[in-house]
């Protein structure tokens, strides 16, 4: 089979072996890519079937029973015999499906949302939070199951979902650990940050962006709960707790049938077999849904749903107003950021101001401190902090507006695009969703349908060639250039009054990035945004730029206007990078003259 071969235009367009794959339903996907899990899924959706028909379809009244036929082994009047008390071991091993599959999954329900919730809270949040419920989670897996099994039974046997909710809780700790470390990984991701600076809000973030990537870990670790549900709720029943008798359960019937087990043991075998093809299917199905998800978002499936309405959140907090130099958008002074519990200063005290419609060059080499500044600004620091200075926008004082504030910032005007276009893009939703989830935050009463022409139109603004087709790709099938658009694109749908530009054309090759300056610089026209532009590379400087700052070593070393650093620059630092400087990139006017 050949492979997808990329067009001039950037975009992957599959082979017709894998358009058919796509075009196939999940279910089909895993028929034929996982017979095992299919085969582990019609299982148990006849198990829950004959859960909800189990009184239609039972043969005999499970509860009722003929002494005279007590103790029968298998026949053609009973499959598997009778009991001791002359009632049908197949009807009873039928209707006793419902009550033990419904405990089950309440404890599995309680566990995985108490699980999952917390998990990623203490993932995301980190700090005292993440102590906390690590703590939580510690206290809950010390705990002996068994013994937490006859308590909580024992103070809840008249009210069984309640017990079997706070079985589900009491079991849920390994997960929070599991969930907590796959969200720490996904919350060092750019296009989480990427999220954030978009101006989706936390919640969302937390949901359609992170547990989606989570969905083939808690798939496995839903099967294995399952399996250890069912024991815990078949031993529970054994004991005398749950079902009441005469009616019907598997941990009933295994109790009946340990008793009789050298005369009739049918009784226990048949319950037995039940509860462990039950739980080995559920583990083929975890497994299988496991790898079909993460196919989904690495490339071998592609389908994706229309995001849900959104609402705009209400400010957290009160923003302070205060006064600013006269024409400046952003003001930046005396800001100082350090990393880890030992304060580890990146950037020492530094002051600038960006006006409105310009572009301010923040440039340095590598360890300067400058996305750290970036970083500062957007709010999206990580393990790092604020810790003095202030920085204005629009006379506002967003230096501490919280705890993951990106969204804030988004909402008075500031985006973002980074150096990284791939890693700013969520790789298991199509680009257009993506574009519509943030057109959706930003402006709630657009519909659907509004926000996809919306999307389509700003994709055409960022001169993208074809952007239908564009709008139904993923990241991955999108060349370098093209993904910058996209971000470039989705920064464009909060209409921002500021662009930080982490240098944007850092990961392209040089025709590209001429084109990426050329629309930058196009779009600022249009629109009157100012740009930061963060970058070491001069010659971007000297095509994009009106003034620039010149960082090292976490402090600014000189800020003046273009004109006057390179002719004739006031700080040795900066006449050396300028000598260090091979050759600068050719201006939008040489290039020009050059075509000419």
């Amino acid at each position: 089979m050949t492979e997808p071969t990329p067009l001039a235009t950037g975009v992957i367009v599959p082979t017709p072996e894998a358009a058919a794959r796509r075009a196939q339903s999940p279910l089909l996907q895993l028929a034929r890519r996982r017979p095992l899990a299919f085969a582990a899924l019609v299982y148990l959706a006849l198990l829950v079937l004959v859960a909800v028909l189990g009184t239609v379809i039972a043969p005999y009244d499970p509860v009722s029973g003929n002494l005279a036929e007590s103790l029968q082994g298998p026949s053609w009047a009973h499959w598997l015999g009778t009991d001791q008390l002359g009632r049908d071991t197949l009807s009873r091993l039928i209707v006793g499906t419902g009550p033990t599959l419904l405990y089950t999954g309440q404890v599995v329900a309680a566990a995985l949302i108490s699980g999952v919730a917390f998990g990623m809270l203490a993932g995301f949040a980190g700090g005292y939070v993440d102590t906390f419920i690590m703590a939580i989670s510690d206290l809950l897996m010390s705990l002996p199951g068994m013994v937490m099994l006859l308590v909580v039974l024992t103070l809840f046997q008249d009210n069984m979902p309640i017990a079997m909710v706070c079985i589900g809780v009491l079991v849920s700790g390994f997960l929070m650990r599991v969930i907590r470390a796959s969200t720490l990984s996904y919350r060092q991701e750019t296009f989480i940050d990427a999220a954030a600076v978009a101006g989706l809000p936390t919640s969302l973030i937390l949901g359609r962006h992170i547990l989606t990537r989570q969905l083939g870990t808690v798939l496995v670790q839903a099967s294995m709960l399952t399996g250890m549900a069912l024991l815990l709720v078949t031993g529970a029943a054994y004991l005398g707790f749950g079902t009441e008798p005469p009616y019907p359960s598997w941990g009933l019937m295994i109790g009946d049938g340990a008793q009789i087990f050298g005369t009739q043991p049918m009784l226990m075998v048949s319950a037995g077999l039940a509860i462990a093809c039950t739980v080995i299917a559920t583990g083929l199905l975890g497994e299988g849904l496991r790898d079909l998800t993460t196919e989904r978002w690495s490339g071998a499936r592609a389908r994706a749903r229309a995001p849900r309405r959104l609402r705009r959140r209400e400010p957290a907090m009160a923003l302070e107003q205060v006064d600013q130099p006269v024409n400046t958008l952003l003001s930046v002074r005396g800001l100082q950021v350090a990393y880890g519990d030992a304060d580890l200063g990146v950037v020492h005290g530094i002051d600038f101001d960006v006006a409105p419609g310009s572009t301010v060059g923040l440039l340095g080499e590598s360890g300067s401190g400058k996305s750290a500044t970036a970083r500062a600004i957007l709010g999206v620091l990580r393990n790092g902090r604020v810790t003095g200075g202030r920085v204005l926008f629009n006379g506002t004082d967003i230096t501490g507006i919280g705890e993951f504030p990106a969204a804030r910032r988004t909402e008075l005007g500031i985006a973002y695009i980074s150096q990284e276009p791939h890693m700013s893009l969520d790789p298991a939703w199509r680009v257009g969703a993506q574009l519509v989830e943030a057109l959706r935050q930003h402006r709630p009463e657009l519909s659907k349908v509004e926000a996809r022409e919306s999307a389509l139109d700003l994709l055409e603004k960022v001169q993208m060639r074809e952007p239908e087709e564009v709008f139904q790709k993923y990241a991955f099938e999108l060349s370098g250039g093209m993904a910058q658009r996209v971000s470039i694109a989705r920064a464009l749908c909060a209409e921002p009054q500021l662009l930080i530009a982490d240098e944007p054309t850092t990961a392209l090759d040089v025709t590209v990035q001429a084109e990426i300056l050329d629309l930058l610089r196009d779009i600022q026209l249009r629109t009157g945004m100012a740009i930061l532009l963060i970058t070491h590379d001069w010659g971007v400087v000297a095509d994009m730029c009106s003034s620039a700052v010149v960082m090292r070593n976490g402090v600014v070393c000189e800020a003046a206007p273009i004109e006057v650093l390179f002719s004739a620059p006031a700080d040795d630092y900066t006449a050396s990078l300028l000598a260090s400087n091979p050759a600068a990139m050719p201006t939008r006017e040489q290039r020009e003259e050059e075509r000419r």
